[in-house]
């Protein structure tokens, strides 16, 4: 049995900005609700949608890139994990700024970028990052992103507080711009009139010139956590239906309150029913199309369709699949709002009772279990 689908088997092992400037903040809280599905969630008649077309948004534009935003005043269901899609030409630059309320994850789709980042260690790390990685900035993290190379880069942001807000996010240029420069002079011992062209207010992304390589660098330091995992580096789970990429904290220490995954579903094949007891799910379609089916209790189901540019979510608990239901392969990026992967499958929790009970269960005779599979299946064709 695979590494993933033994965490998969019995319910897992334990494995391990919004982007202000586009997104509404009229309704949103500056904290979570408390964990789990909300009582509104839960009691509802109707499921709400589980779908955002975040790829029709019409995108915020600056000089150096874009994006487009999913707050939760716009797709309410998503009340754990906000996201935005993001943008940068080579040398735009999402300036230094850092989040008081969500910790970041982010998958690079397409091109480069740069990442600085600043710890509360005084700890500094200059990375840069291509398609298929990952970064993780725990809350309060100074960070900047910047395009590099010849192409526009293009990730995925995920903060794991649905109700995130621009107030929650401080960009270095709104505060400089609002200390007085006699103060700015004595704190950082240069003369006042050094930062009379400073602006004056939120930069936010800025276009500069693509910089130089990064030079040779010794081996990092073991006991310095890095915030880059090269997710698609990894060897996949391989299963009849697809593939599937695996990051948690166990694979990706700092990653303490998410986990990410890169899965690919075949035509034809299906992410079996299954639900996740510790996480909220959310997921970006890169492409193909795909069929989500959600179980609410009570007999709430809702399906919704998805394609390329669409975000799904599912809350913790919720029973849950997905179908391909086109040509060609499913790509995603799915992510939890917790550092350990937890899964428990239906083909799992039937292999682990008898034919008697189940037979009493759902009112059939004992030998209509025969065949059944012995454990998860994880992805199936």
């Amino acid at each position: 049995m695979s590494e993933f689908s033994r965490r998969s088997v019995l319910g897992g092992v334990a494995a391990g900005s919004m982007l202000a400037a586009a997104a509404t903040t009229e309704g949103l809280a500056s904290e979570q609700p408390p964990s789990g599905p909300t009582p509104a969630l839960l009691a509802g008649a109707e499921l709400p949608s589980f779908r955002f077309a975040l790829g029709a948004v019409a995108p915020k534009a600056y000089e150096g890139g874009w994006l487009r935003a999913a707050p939760v005043a716009q797709f309410p269901v998503s009340q754990k994990l906000a996201s935005a899609l993001m943008q940068l030409a080579p040398g735009g630059l999402r300036e230094l700024h850092w989040h008081s309320n969500a910790a970041e994850w982010a998958y690079v789709i397409k091109g480069e970028c740069r990442v600085t980042t600043i710890d509360p260690h005084n700890r500094s790390e200059v990375v840069d990052f291509g398609p298929g990685d990952v970064w993780y900035f725990p809350r309060g993290y100074g960070h900047s992103i910047q395009g590099i190379g010849r192409e526009d880069c293009q990730f995925i942001l995920v903060f794991d507080n649905g109700y995130f807000s621009e107030f929650g996010t401080f960009s270095i240029s709104d505060w400089v711009g609002h200390i007085p420069p006699a103060v700015l002079a004595k704190a950082l011992g240069v003369p006042a009139q050094r930062f009379a062209n400073f602006a004056k207010r939120e930069v936010y992304i800025a276009k500069g010139t693509v910089p130089p390589p990064l030079p040779p660098r010794p081996a990092p330091d073991a006991s310095v956590p890095t915030h880059r995992f090269r997710l698609l580096e990894q060897k996949p789970e391989e299963y009849t239906g697809g593939t599937n990429r695996l990051v948690s904290q166990r694979e990706f220490p700092i990653s303490a309150t998410m986990t990410g995954a890169h899965m690919r579903i075949k035509p034809g094949g299906v992410r079996e029913p299954h639900w996740h007891p510790n996480a909220d799910e959310w997921q970006y379609y890169i492409s193909g199309r795909a069929s989500m089916s959600v179980f609410g209790s009570h007999g709430r189901i809702r399906t919704e369709n998805f394609g390329a540019g669409d975000i799904g979510y599912v809350p913790q608990g919720y029973g849950h699949y997905i179908e391909n239901t086109g040509t060609e392969d499913i790509e995603a990026v799915v992510v939890f709002n917790n550092g350990t992967y937890e899964s428990i499958s239906l083909s799992a929790w039937l292999a682990v009772n008898p034919p008697a009970l189940l037979a009493a269960n759902f009112g059939v005779p004992p030998d209509t279990f025969a065949g059944f599979p012995t454990g998860a299946r994880y992805i199936v064709r």
